[in-house]
């Protein structure tokens, strides 16, 4: 029996021996994999691409249980013989990424990106990603991800750029991309757009405030922002709502808190009667539901009264004013003229920017965006068509079952795609102004030609994840090969964020899908059942944890009793039981090669012997079909209960008197059996705790393959 086995097994010095040596034998890559013979060139393929991680630091314990998860399937299919691919990379996040280095900037420097200027912050911001980029890659390797380094991307490299240029063309010349002024998501701290998916409602108790805009003007309003109303171009009532209708078509002149407007009131059926006074006051430049009014009623846009610095642009007293000085200055105008009818609290829910936390302010832009509600040439149908389709029939599997509706939902809602964002890292806009003259796709030659200042929204580019890493535009045998992917898993809270684009570019331009299925996991919560964060202090950093206790012990305390899209809690006592854990298995290893460095393997099973056999190949059906039908947490809670119950507690302990014993059948029966169950233990287990089961599968006469990572699924 090795010397190792003299020793508690330690997992800090283990751990990162044996992924140099995974590493070294090139067999996270199929096409090494088929090259040593130990994959057939003919087989199955299975692909997997990792979501890739933002480089704005460093992962957490929800990126943990992603690479737990990936990390199973991709171990067990390669154990069962599949050509298995699973692709390495990391998001620019622009948005996440510039604004950490901008805020570390002012705080160093008290400067801002435009002091510093385009090319020096590029620079910096290259600098940090690079840095986040090598933690990163250092955390997924000690957690026991076995990634295929050599086809590792970056969404802002050049392969990708290329593709984002090339997809951003062909959806330009089908009439999918278009440029104008709409209504936006404007983050006045941030200085940018940002998309309904970047931004964080807080329940906020709020002033509601029931006005007319002059002495004679017959419609009392309600609003919570009475500093807009100076931008209102109309009244919407609905157009069955008796107190109102000998109004509806009429026109009236008023001078708002020293701003004069002119307001038509229309009938509109998204007017709800019930809520405030049943009467909407129309501010088209400040609301995207206003200006959806607006333009059913040729009523005008062009009346903007506050700025990208959330200021109000209006002469008279409150121009120059933030917007919640002047909403104090328009209420003590409205009482002072006698206008205010009624003031009372209300709860509402604010937009704030998630990077920023800048308060979201609708403003009308002249931006990018994607039309999802055009029929795409050639299919027949609509980018909103193209991406309920596939969910809607089956195509794509989504688990858990009940996300489907919610998607389903969220989709049939959609508006178009606001693909431009006002920062400077990320992909530029590839398109170029010279006159009147306009290029798309590449840079043009000549001179005088001026490319636009935007940049693109990040889930554009993460969007062609799937494809991109796998080579296209070129046509490569690894697209042809791994494409469509055969698993998506990632956290059900950007399901609409990067899933649906996924699906969205994929059926543009291969016109298939991207996955075949979407395993959804939830957030990991502390112990509390508290989200984690920096500010309660309960973060746990997968890298101290895998020190602590081992990544074994990490990866199993996240997936047991893990069910999909659901949240999960985790602390360092449930971690500590599964080190426990490791250490039980350990101690089981060592004691039956130690009683059975002799054992004959070919010797005839007792009828005891083969009954025990019998349960664990039971129990391998069982398992196997588990992981198939995506119940990972369930097949490794049963692994856990085995090892432990049966073959630990019942097992070894019934062994120790028949191997003691002086009857020599039942002893070489007895120890064929234990080294068989110890084999396949290995084997069951070795998907989830990866680290231990190796360094035990090194000593064991049963060996099939150099390697645990390449040897046979049991059957």
């Amino acid at each position: 029996m090795p010397e190792k086995f003299l020793q508690p097994y330690d997992p800090t010095t283990t751990e990162s021996r044996i992924y140099t040596e995974w590493e070294k034998s090139g067999l996270f890559n199929p096409d090494e994999c088929v090259k040593q013979g130990v994959t057939q060139a003919d087989a199955p393929t299975y692909s997997i691409m990792l979501p890739p991680p933002n480089v704005t630091g460093r992962l957490h314990m929800g990126h943990a249980l992603m690479l737990a998860i990936e990390d199973i399937f991709i171990r067990y299919k390669r154990m069962r013989g599949f050509r298995t691919l699973w692709v390495p990379g990391t998001d620019h996040a622009a948005i996440a990424t510039q604004s950490v280095i901008e805020k570390q900037i002012k705080k160093e420097e008290g400067k801002n990106r435009h002091d510093l200027g385009r090319e020096e912050l590029l620079k910096r911001i290259g600098t940090f990603a690079t840095e986040s980029h090598d933690t990163i890659v250092n955390q997924l390797k000690t957690m026991g991800a076995s990634l295929d380094w050599s086809r590792e991307a970056f969404t802002l490299d050049d392969k990708r750029s290329h593709a984002v240029r090339t997809v951003f063309k062909q959806m330009f010349d089908a009439g999918l991309i278009y440029r104008g002024l709409r209504i936006v998501n404007w983050d006045p701290k941030g200085q940018t757009t940002i998309s309904d998916d970047e931004i964080v409602y807080e329940e906020r108790v709020a002033k509601l405030y029931t006005f007319r805009y002059s002495k004679d003007f017959p419609i009392p309003v309600a609003t919570t922002r009475p500093e807009t109303k100076v931008g209102d171009v109309g009244v919407a009532v609905h157009p069955d709502d008796a107190r109102y209708k000998e109004f509806i078509g009429k026109e009236y002149d008023a001078v708002f808190c020293d701003v004069p407007i002119h307001l038509t009131v229309v009938a509109d059926k998204e007017v709800d009667p019930a809520f405030g006074t049943g009467a909407v006051g129309l501010t088209p430049a400040h609301s995207k539901i206003d200006w959806d009014i607006a333009d059913r009623h040729e009523l005008s846009h062009e009346v903007i009264v506050i700025n990208e610095y959330a200021k109000m642009t209006v002469a008279g007293r409150l121009e120059g004013k933030k917007t919640t000085e002047a909403r104090d200055m328009v209420v003590e105008w409205l009482k002072s003229e006698g206008l205010l009818e009624k003031e009372e609290d209300t709860k509402q829910n604010i937009a704030t920017a998630e990077r920023t936390g800048g308060i979201v302010e609708p403003l009308p832009k002249m931006q990018w965006f994607v039309e999802v509600n055009k029929e795409v040439p050639g299919r027949g149908k609509t980018l909103k068509e193209l991406m309920l389709d596939p969910v809607r029939s089956g195509t794509i599997n989504i688990v858990p079952e009940h996300f489907e509706k919610t998607y389903v939902h969220w989709i049939e809602n959609l508006r178009d795609w606001c693909i431009s964002r006002q920062i400077w890292y990320g992909h530029r806009v590839p398109v170029w102004y010279k006159g009147e003259e306009i290029a798309v796709g590449e840079e043009p030659s000549g001179e005088g030609w001026t490319q636009d200042e935007d940049t693109l929204d990040t889930w554009f580019s993460s969007g062609l994840w799937t494809f991109s890493t796998l080579g296209w535009p070129e046509q490569t045998e690894d697209l042809a090969r791994y494409h469509p992917t055969d698993l998506l898993e990632t956290g059900y809270d950007i399901l609409f964020f990067w899933i649906a684009r996924m699906i969205l570019m994929t059926e543009f331009t291969l016109g298939t899908i991207p996955f075949k299925t979407v395993y959804l996991h939830g957030l990991v919560r502390d112990a509390q059942g508290r989200k984690m964060s920096k500010s309660l202090g309960n973060n746990l950093d997968p890298l101290d944890v895998a020190a602590k206790f081992g990544a074994d012990a990490a990866r199993m305390a996240l997936v047991v009793g893990n069910t999909p899209g659901t949240d999960m809690r985790i602390s360092e006592e449930k971690i500590r039981g599964y080190s426990r854990f490791a250490n039980k298995l350990w101690n089981i290893s060592r004691f039956i090669l130690e009683s059975t460095q002799n054992a004959d393997l070919d010797t005839p099973l007792s009828a005891e012997d083969t009954e025990l056999l019998a349960a664990i190949e039971t129990l391998t059906k069982e398992m196997t079909t588990d992981i198939e039908e995506f119940r990972i947490y369930m097949a490794a809670e049963k692994m856990y209960h085995y090892t432990w119950h049966e073959l630990a507690d019942k097992i070894i302990e019934e062994s120790k008197p028949i191997l003691a014993g002086s009857d020599a059948i039942a002893r070489a029966s007895r120890a064929r059996l234990l080294v068989t169950l110890l084999d396949r233990t290995l084997r069951l287990l070795h998907p989830f705790m990866p680290f231990i089961t190796e360094e035990i599968y090194q000593s064991m006469p049963t060996k099939d393959s150099k390697l645990l990572i390449v040897a046979k699924w049991p059957k």
